[in-house]
């Protein structure tokens, strides 16, 4: 038969509304009788309805995150942050991976009857995003956010410092002729760790600047090392947007035959799971991706309960990672 309410009550020697109580999390319980209602479900083996639960509190107990790939360690290792600290305040976390923003909205996980709050990492066509959660009156926050919203709670990284001691670190080497292989011009990311790099080289005097176009991939850095190959004229060193075209931009480079860092020193960013794998390991800027989970679900849950209403943007530092993929240039 199964147990109902009313047994966890006559177990426990107390009524059902201070059970209820307890099941609920009201605050009004006193610690002993509290414990003597989680004692009693722990005897019977009790489980509340969820669904009768979170009628109750007028919560669903779940977070949606929405992501556009999980084949990324850093963005994996993000997400892993924030399911453990909601597991952790007795919330599920529902994941919609899709890189098209309206057949997200499409999702029923997007409904305010469904989630509580949503958290939007690395989001593309953010500005459709912010504009359908502020319609739904959802609760949420951007991480590693594209573009800069004063309206909006933000967790996001100092590109620009990253890309300043990428590029600062190659010039105290001794290197003068560094490349920097950029991510896709719509980012914030690529254009803050490009702005690092040109005022790392201009504060050094290096004023020949060189920039080529990518993408965030190991395809585009293999392109852009191609092209430097088959033209006789190489950096000395390059400053890659991400790991991916880092690791694009070494096996161009070792395919044809040239050492790293002997003969050209590779820094990239993120320091995904293979940066410290693959030989030479890579020289990297890392991003603190369990202080982003983190603060993500702080700003969320205060925003939720109600205690925080302002919006804040928090921004985190990098850490300049040293490997053997960069050394001193020879003279």
């Amino acid at each position: 038969m199964k147990v109902s309410i009313f047994d966890v009550a006559k177990k426990s020697g107390l009524s059902v509304v201070t059970v209820s109580r307890v099941i609920n999390q009201a605050g009004t319980v006193r610690e002993k009788n509290r414990q003597k209602v989680l004692q009693a479900m722990k005897e019977l083996d009790y489980h509340p309805n969820a669904a009768a639960r979170s009628l109750a509190r007028g919560k669903t107990g779940i977070i949606g995150l929405a992501i556009t790939t999980l084949n990324d360690s850093f963005l994996d290792a993000v997400v892993k942050e924030i399911n453990d600290l909601l597991a952790a305040k007795g919330y599920f976390l529902a994941l919609s991976i899709s890189t098209d923003v309206f057949s997200s909205f499409d999702n029923s996980m997007f409904q305010e009857d469904r989630v509580d709050g949503v958290i939007l990492l690395s989001p593309i066509q953010e500005d459709e995003y912010v504009m359908e959660m502020k319609k739904k009156k959802i609760p949420f926050v951007l991480l590693d956010n594209q573009h800069v919203h004063s309206s909006v709670s933000s967790v996001v990284v100092n590109n620009y410092k990253g890309g300043y001691e990428a590029t600062k670190h190659l010039i105290d080497l001794g290197h003068t002729e560094i490349a920097h292989v950029s991510g896709p011009e719509p980012f914030l990311a690529s254009s803050e760790r490009c702005r690092g790099y040109v005022d790392a080289m201009q504060e050094a005097g290096l004023n020949s600047l060189w920039v080529d176009q990518g993408d965030f991939s190991i395809p585009s850095g293999y392109e852009a090392a191609s092209r430097w190959i088959a033209a006789g004229k190489l950096p000395t060193a390059v400053f890659a947007a991400d790991d991916f075209t880092a690791l694009g931009v070494i096996d161009a480079l070792k395919n044809a035959g040239y050492r790293i860092p002997a003969d050209v020193s590779v820094v990239g960013f993120d320091d995904q799971i293979f940066a410290a794998e693959f030989r030479p390991r890579l020289t990297t800027v890392r991003q603190p991706a369990d202080k982003m989970g983190k603060q993500g679900v702080d700003i969320l849950l205060s925003r939720i309960d109600g205690s925080v209403k302002r919006n804040v943007t928090v921004q985190l530092e990098p850490e300049l990672i040293i490997r053997e993929s960069t050394q001193s240039i020879r003279v």
